[in-house]
């Protein structure tokens, strides 16, 4: 009846505690809203190109290379990967804190007391060596009794972080891909306008010297010679612009690919073939299995909630046992005598807290507040997926439109060139009309390739906002 007794004060205690939790003062952090629309404007049906890993979705091998070598040697992912490391082994100390601890203590020890203090007389009279020696040796237990799952809760907050920052690795992977990609494409495109500006420079060298005979034949005055001389030199000029994009390109893939500055192998003439590949978004409700920046915030979520419920068991009572067995004695001839240097010690407590609570509250009203900032973070993370991809489609829609153009205009361009020399030099067009029309051609030809520069990233970077380019 005694221990029943006493088993009843102690849970009317532990209740009487545990309804102590102060109020949030507000509502509960609400469930997160994961409905997204039905589906993609520009979409329709649920076949989703995220799923096809970096190397089924491009084709150029060098490009596969350097990307390769980028997910190898990159020292910023490789960074983050060390931070999953850190993570997991903050689980491994979560999990270790509610198992009971057993600790070997041994040690020595020398006391001399003062003669004419009680403890000094008493040993005195019983015959107690002086100075004393103490040594001991023994094990310790220590085991807190995880009644309110707060280690536990603790243990599985701490592994959905671990989950959620190897998402972040994989959401770093995807950046890193669309990065390397872009960079490559950009690069063949600095090629190829290179390739058309050297190509002009030939034409407007040959067509100097023609302005030159004219000028001789008295056709021309030295006007439209320097005219077409400063047109010429601006556009050498204009080559070593390009030539540092070059470098400032390959410099960047390389930095991306983790090695120093190095040629990048490429076939730039292929720029022109590489048509946008056919890509399919699939369904909105796809993104919160693709993208890991939304599994990464609903992971966070989840710790978030556990911090709650491991703030909110500070405020119950936590109980502890101890334990002791080993030797002790004041010589050490005497240390393994059984029984008597012999110890032996067994004890629990429960401990509760009462007053002056500010720390657990003000963990606990954090812990409240952070699960909230969890709940706008998850719901902004799946609207700024959802926003992303849609402008992507809209893009590519409208790239695709753009480029069907400009290529109508460069032909028209091309075209006009012919008719302009021929009437230059028939005498019945102006230099200027020659100088404006090859102008208006190069200036086009040159947004020609930029455009389709602009597709290709269009496309690299839906596949990223799909959620592709993570899995191996």
């Amino acid at each position: 009846m005694r221990r029943l007794g006493l088993f009843v004060r102690v849970t009317c205690f532990s209740v009487l505690c545990g309804s102590c939790v102060p109020s949030l003062g507000q509502k509960p952090a609400r469930e997160a809203n994961r409905a997204t629309p039905k589906n993609f404007a520009a979409s329709q049906g649920d076949n989703n190109s995220a799923k096809a890993t970096w190397q089924e979705f491009f084709t150029d091998p060098n490009l596969n290379a350097l990307i390769a070598s980028a997910l190898k040697n990159n020292q910023e992912l490789n960074i983050q990967l060390q931070e999953t490391f850190m993570a997991n082994n903050e689980v491994l100390a979560n999990r270790g804190s509610y198992l009971p601890r057993v600790d070997f203590r041994a040690g020595g020890g020398l006391e001399k007391v003062g003669r004419h203090t009680s403890r000094g007389a008493a040993d005195e009279l019983t015959g107690v060596p002086e100075p004393l020696q103490d040594y001991m040796f023994g094990f310790v237990a220590s085991w807190e009794v995880d009644i309110w799952k707060r280690m536990r809760n603790a243990t599985k907050a701490a592994t959905f972080r671990y989950l959620a920052s190897l998402e972040g690795r994989n959401f770093m992977i995807t950046r890193l891909v669309a990065e390397i990609a872009n960079s490559y494409y950009e690069l063949m495109a600095l090629d190829n306008q290179l390739e058309v500006l050297d190509r002009n420079i030939d034409i407007q060298q040959n067509a100097l010297e023609v302005v030159r005979l004219q000028k001789e034949a008295a056709r021309v005055t030295e006007l439209a010679v320097q005219r077409f001389e400063a047109e010429v030199l601006k556009n050498r000029s204009r080559r070593y612009d390009i030539q540092q994009k070059i470098v400032e390109a390959e410099n960047k893939l390389n930095f991306l690919a983790g090695r120093f500055p190095q040629p990048v192998a490429r076939s730039w003439q292929t720029l022109n073939d590489l048509l946008p590949k056919a890509i399919q978004a699939g369904l909105p409700s796809q993104l919160l299995q693709n993208r890991p920046d939304v599994t990464r915030a609903e992971l966070e979520l989840a710790a978030a909630k556990l911090d709650v419920q491991v703030a909110k068991a500070y405020f119950y009572p936590s109980f502890g046992m101890r334990a002791g067995v080993g030797y002790q004695a004041f010589r050490i001839r005497h240390l393994i005598d059984t029984p008597e240097s012999l110890l032996y010690n067994v004890s629990a407590d429960l401990v509760a807290p009462l007053i002056n609570r500010n720390e657990i509250k003000a963990v606990y009203f954090s812990a409240n507040a952070k699960q909230v900032q969890a709940v706008y973070d998850y719901e902004r993370t799946i609207l700024n997926a959802y926003t992303e991809v849609a402008n992507r489609l809209a893009m590519i829609d409208n790239l695709d439109k753009i480029f069907f153009l400009q290529t109508q205009q460069v032909q028209k361009l091309t075209s006009s060139i012919d008719i302009s020399t021929r009437l230059f030099t028939s005498a019945r067009a102006d230099y200027m009309e020659v100088l404006l029309t090859r102008r208006d051609a190069l200036e086009a030809q040159m947004e020609l390739i930029e455009t389709k520069k602009r597709q290709l990233a269009a496309v690299v970077n839906l596949y990223q906002a799909l959620g592709g380019g993570w899995r191996q």
